[in-house]
């Protein structure tokens, strides 16, 4: 494995892109051309909740896959960097008729209380915190109820979620019996499925140590089964705990999801994640489909790899990503991951396949640049494996790898 960092040869993206984090107060630059993604057309026009958080009800069934978005105009915040065309699926979903509307149209009505209720319902939620952005701080973990087969979370672009350095945001947990157990094997069963789209999650942070039994990585999101998509969201300063061999995810922590699909991330931001790997995502047993997103400051903070040296506790190994598991893939695709970091390998991205196939796909006009791997990679910030047998990244279309 080569310890050699490529210090030149990336290309930058023609233009220049600025992002505004309106609900968060921060600005990131960079390059590339932005795209806009389509939100709501009621996001920014609703005045009154169609359903009070008092008098919602219980979700209606619905299909485990949820279908793309009609025309709507733009959120307020467009937190993506490429222009690749966004893959049907992982369009963001209708929300103008929404199930439940978290607000009266004051921000003081939008609560950490009432996020917890409405996910535990499920359907297609929006919020009504008022005209201008608006920060809940959240006290505790809204929680998906597995017998709703579709929850929709929907910021409209203007409502940030706060952990507040201590408590994860959303979770989904097909194997948590406390969220219902509906098939006899819980793991990578279809349903089901999380939306999260026009959303900031700020300074969200999961303490939880790995164990057999543990929840344990992502600090914004963790999901176990079904699927995942996340849409033209941001995911700023999260963390998880800093140590441990198989543990990561500052923003998203995916486990045994539904093989029949990838979990979907499209015009996404996540910078300055820190965890012990993963400072971004992280995953056993999940494909990803990653396309117009942007990675920054992204930090694996652990030491000793996985299985973990003697005398360490291990971790450290993918800056921005981290994935393991048996026959899964994973594509970049018009993606920039900068100033990653792995103290072990991987500064941008490590993949592992441990059985089977796999293969990490970076492609159209993506750029990695300066992503330091600090012991071991086999490629400019990657470690990319297969079967125990270094293996080289499938780089097309004018990607920049340095």
């Amino acid at each position: 494995m080569s310890r050699e960092l490529a210090s030149d040869g990336v290309r930058a993206k023609p233009g220049v892109w600025l992002i505004t984090l309106v609900s968060a107060g921060l600005t990131l630059a960079g390059c590339g051309t932005p795209r806009p993604v389509a939100g709501s057309a009621a996001d920014t026009a609703r005045e009154a909740p169609e359903h009070s958080v008092a008098s919602a009800s219980a979700s209606p069934a619905a299909s485990p896959v949820a279908s793309p978005s009609g025309a709507h105009a733009s959120p307020p915040v467009s937190y993506g960097y490429g222009s690749s065309p966004i893959p049907p699926a992982a369009q963001p979903v209708d929300t103008s008729d929404p199930t439940h509307v978290i607000g009266d149209g004051s921000p003081s009505s939008c609560t950490s209380a009432a996020v917890v209720q409405v996910v535990a319902e499920g359907g297609i939620i929006t919020f009504n915190c008022g005209p201008n952005p608006v920060t809940i701080t959240m006290t505790a973990t809204a929680k998906v109820v597995n017998t709703h087969a579709l929850t929709v979370l929907d910021g409209g672009g203007k409502v940030t979620l706060n952990g507040g350095g201590q408590v994860r945001i959303l979770y989904m947990n097909t194997c948590d019996p406390q969220q219902v157990y509906t098939t006899s094997d819980c793991w990578q069963q279809q349903s089901p499925q999380l939306v999260v789209q026009n959303l900031t999650f700020e300074d969200a942070y999961s303490a939880i140590q790995e164990t057999s039994t543990s929840s344990y990585g992502g600090g914004a999101i963790f999901a176990e089964g079904g699927q995942l998509k996340v849409v033209n969201s941001g995911f700023i300063d999260n963390g998880c705990y800093p140590a441990d061999p198989d543990l990561g995810g500052a923003a998203i922590r995916a486990l045994g999801m539904y093989a029949g699909s990838p979990v979907y991330l499209a015009d996404d931001t996540f910078k300055g994640g820190h965890c012990s790997n993963g400072g971004a995502l992280s995953s056993i047993d999940a494909s990803w489909d990653v396309t117009d997103s942007m990675f920054g400051d992204n930090q694996a903070v652990g030491f000793g790899a996985n299985p973990a040296q003697a005398g360490t506790a291990g971790g450290g190994s993918g800056g921005a990503i981290y994935t393991d598991g048996d026959n899964y893939t994973v594509t970049i695709d018009d993606c920039l991951i900068r100033n990653g970091s792995a103290r072990e390998g991987g500064g941008a991205i490590f993949f592992v396949v441990d059985a089977g196939s796999g293969a990490l796909t970076i492609e159209n006009d993506s750029v990695l640049q300066n992503n330091p791997s600090g012991e071991f990679q086999n490629a400019p910030g990657i470690f990319d494996s297969v079967d125990g047998h270094d293996t080289s990244p499938v780089i097309t279309s004018g990607s920049t790898v340095g």
